[in-house]
């Protein structure tokens, strides 16, 4: 049971003796909701009750004024996923959920980063911000703000190349997913 390959779930212990509870089974959700309030209070509920994480998690309208899209990602590997879609779609203000497959999906995340800059190091730091694409959206003595977009690992290698420089400030948004081509979502 649980060998590469298997769709076989893990026992905890299994995962307790591999040395880390987390397999990498992201599962990145998109869910098209009724705009009214308190259905991201349910919802969240329902992934608590269940004992998810929830690891990043965005809301926002959609073309529809209606409508919001919530686009949440968390581990799978110790619960299965299927049952609190189902779980989900019982939700009266729930009208479409949608697991995407990472192969098929576009996935971004936005990130401002505070860097502590003087001197000879402020040109130094701008030209790591622009080998990222990144954008100096501000400017002050002993600092800069930058802005990033991406992956969670384009994020997370922009940040260990300014960390040296001194982080002042970081802010994530949590990652926001569309599928790719024609499919609807």
């Amino acid at each position: 049971m649980g060998e590469p390959g298997t769709k076989e779930p893990l026992s905890l212990e299994e995962l307790q003796a591999a040395g880390s509870l987390r397999t990498g089974r992201k599962h990145t959700l998109s869910i098209l909701v009724e705009n009214k309030s308190g259905v991201l209070t349910r919802i969240a509920g329902l992934f608590a009750r269940r004992g998810f994480n929830i690891e990043t998690l965005t809301v926002g309208p959609s073309d529809d004024p209606d409508l919001s899209r919530i686009t949440l990602t968390v581990d799978g590997a110790l619960h299965p996923i299927d049952q609190v879609t189902k779980q989900l779609h019982k939700l009266i203000n729930v009208l479409k959920i949608r697991d995407l497959d990472p192969a098929e999906t576009v996935a971004r995340e936005l990130a401002l980063f505070k860097v502590s800059v003087d001197g000879p190091q402020r040109g130094e730091v701008m030209q790591i911000a622009e080998i990222f694409r990144g954008k100096i959206v501000d400017v002050g003595k002993r600092s800069v703000v930058i802005e990033i977009t991406g992956g969670a690992e384009k994020i997370a290698a922009f940040e260990s190349m300014v960390r040296p420089f001194g982080l002042i400030e970081m802010m994530r948004t949590g990652e926001i997913a569309i599928s790719r081509g024609r499919q609807e979502t």
